[in-house]
């Protein structure tokens, strides 16, 4: 029988070669790219917001390129139609029956480029394949593949032409991450490997569907204590008694923070969580769950600073006894 150790120590392995497969053409960031391959182990979304040109959909290729499995890109548009996402039943005159012809969104990694440019019906097409990995369609669920991964990527709200992301399709989305403009250093990296032809799409694959499938698997065996369970509660519950939040965090953002945090303990190689997964987890699961008070938005107040102030106000456990 595998001892939990042995078998996440497997997955901490895996983790470096694709982070570092990865890195061969995301320079500068590997917090980012650890940090997304997290999501992908705790079987959950990842949702990547920053300006045009910072590598957001260049981040999401390389992730699909490093694994041998299925990957669709949809662009999302304005005239973009909930069909042309999940697919659409169509006459078949040979059989007389209607015959469903899946969309974009069945395949094994799914990239929604720009997601806040279609119109809000178009994504709440997406509300039931992220949180059930199914797709019902004329009284037939349809399963998505495994492992099941949606990268979307969008431009700041500001921007022209964006929709705001309504707030049952953000909590789909485990993590959601800022790319950032890299260091002049790094910057001068991308220059050089442009210029040698080191691209997305000669990446090859270091790892299998069935790699993922079993590290996804594996995670399960990271031991998480009463002490940490109760951090989290913790955590959660001093977001819903602060005066500039409408909304605080939900059971569901409590269940998404374990699962990362467990991913990131076996990313680590330990077969144990500590205070400081939550606690580097806690931004990226959590901010973008939370909805201010309409005069702390006018004070320039971010999810991401009351997710530190709460982190903060909550004592760190002691023991870690499972």
């Amino acid at each position: 029988m595998t001892r939990p150790s042995d078998a996440v120590g497997g997955i901490a392995v895996n983790v470096e070669r694709l982070c570092a497969n990865m890195a061969k053409v995301i320079q500068g960031k590997p917090e980012v790219i650890r940090h997304t391959v997290i999501c992908l182990l705790a079987q959950g979304h990842l949702l990547l917001e920053d300006v045009p040109g910072t590598g957001k959909t260049s981040l999401a290729r390389a992730l699909a390129s490093s694994i041998s499995v299925s990957w669709n890109r949809i662009q999302f548009t304005p005239d973009l139609l909930p069909s042309d996402v999940t697919g659409v039943a169509i006459f078949n005159q040979s059989s007389r029956e209607f015959e469903f012809r899946p969309g974009p969104i069945f395949a094994n990694i799914v990239l929604a480029d720009e997601i806040n440019r279609a119109s809000p019906k178009t994504q709440s097409a997406l509300l039931e394949v992220m949180e059930e990995a199914t797709l019902s369609s004329d009284g037939v669920v349809y399963p998505m593949p495994g492992p099941f991964m949606v990268v979307a990527t969008q431009n700041p709200i500001d921007m022209e032409g964006t929709y705001v992301l309504p707030e049952a399709q953000l909590d789909r989305f485990l993590m959601k991450l800022t790319v950032g403009y890299p260091t002049p250093d790094s910057e001068m990296d991308v220059l050089r490997t442009q210029k040698m032809g080191a691209t997305v799409t000669r990446l090859n694959p270091v790892l299998s569907a069935a790699d993922v499938l079993r590290m996804v698997e594996d995670v399960h065996l990271v031991e998480v204590s009463p002490a940490i369970e109760e951090y989290i509660v913790g955590i959660a519950n001093a977001t819903r008694a602060m005066s500039e939040l409408r909304l605080g965090v939900s059971p569901r953002g409590s269940l998404a923070l374990l699962r990362a945090a467990r991913a990131a303990a076996a990313a680590a190689g330990r077969h144990y969580v500590t205070p400081e997964d939550v606690k580097d987890m806690a931004p990226h699961v959590l901010a973008h769950r939370l909805i201010l008070q309409p005069d702390a938005e006018l004070q320039g107040r971010t999810g991401l600073e009351v997710v530190l102030r709460a982190v903060q106000s909550v004592s760190v456990p002691r023991t870690l006894q499972v």
